[in-house]
């Protein structure tokens, strides 16, 4: 199809389900739902790049192609084994893609904690029927009640209640540590929980993390030693993430290894926005873990799945 000149595109960028990225179209113009594996897809109506899919036209039908994936290895997930680049849902809680070996899954219930605030001073979560996810429900109390109940979120201060257009400021702020990194070489994720928001509220908050590149070559055993270091990246490089790359270069530090059992990983750590640039032209942010000191140990991961890891070792808050 002829591409129209100037751009004319909807006035609002489509919604896309849950897993399915917006890619541009062969036009360049417009912000579409990328199709998926097995789905019909043409010029205008691109597979999801984002997911090493391709759009083999080889059988054409009325100017259609269809989604295929890349080579890459399958995933086996409690004995079911899935294609590269397949979508599925274990539960209906979870929407999961095999990305070559590995899988990665995107929640789709609201997994957020919530404490206790003069808004709701009970909150509840309650299991629907007909309905996969719980929900929030505020119970009812006394106002004597709710004063109380939220007092033991906010800071005390006998002479003033806290005053509902003012949260913040007499919020007492309650950070859990970062969870280790979901990978122990490569682009993986690490989350904690905090209250630290304008509405007082526990969140769950993610950040990036590279504890290690994959290919980076590793120093040799020194004699008497067990451990190596892992040394900077003579040049700086650029992070990539979900097929877009940063739009700064960085030297960071990463961990090393060890001989003896012991496994290498981050001990003290800061957090950084990154920005990232997508090739469609989209700009995001992200916050980054970035490595200050490593500890060995041998509480190790048993597996590197990014998202399904038994590895719950702890790291200590960010270095200030």
């Amino acid at each position: 199809q002829a591409c129209a000149s100037p751009c004319r595109c909807p006035p609002q960028a489509p919604q896309c389900p849950a897993g399915t990225s917006r890619v541009l179209d062969a036009c360049g113009c417009c912000k579409v739902c990328a199709r998926q594996l097995g789905e019909l897809c043409s010029l205008q109506k691109p597979c999801d790049h984002h997911k090493g899919l391709y759009c083999d036209f080889s059988k054409i039908h009325r100017g259609s192609g269809i989604c295929l994936a890349q080579e890459g290895a399958t995933c086996d997930l409690l004995g079911k084994i899935y294609h590269n680049g397949e979508s599925f849902q274990p539960t209906c809680k979870l929407q999961c893609i095999c990305m070559d070996g590995a899988i990665g899954c995107i929640p789709l219930c609201s997994e957020d904690l919530r404490l206790p605030s003069p808004e709701c001073p009970n909150p509840r979560r309650v299991k629907f029927r007909n309905k996969c996810c719980e929900e929030w429900i505020c119970e009812e109390g006394s106002e004597e009640n709710r004063f109380e109940m939220a007092m033991a979120v906010f800071k005390e201060d006998p002479a003033h209640k806290p005053e509902l257009n003012n949260l913040q400021e007499n919020c007492l702020v309650q950070t859990t540590e970062w969870s280790a990194c979901s990978k122990s070489c490569g682009m993986g994720i690490s989350a904690r929980v905090t209250n630290d928001n304008p509405q007082c509220r526990l969140e769950k908050e993610t950040r990036l993390c590279m504890v290690r590149l994959c290919d980076f070559p590793m120093e040799k055993t020194k004699k008497g030693k067990k451990c190596v270091r892992t040394p900077k990246p003579r040049q700086s490089l650029r992070f990539e993430f979900s097929g877009c790359t940063s739009t700064h270069s960085y030297r960071p530090k990463f961990c090393g290894s060890c001989t003896d059992g012991r496994c290498c990983t981050p001990y003290v750590t800061s957090t950084v926005e990154v920005e990232f640039r997508c090739p469609e032209g989209d700009f995001f942010q992200r916050k980054m873990m970035f490595i200050k000191m490593c500890s060995c140990h041998y509480d190790c991961p048993r597996d590197n799945d990014i998202f399904l890891a038994t590895y719950h070792r702890r790291m200590i808050g960010d270095h200030v």
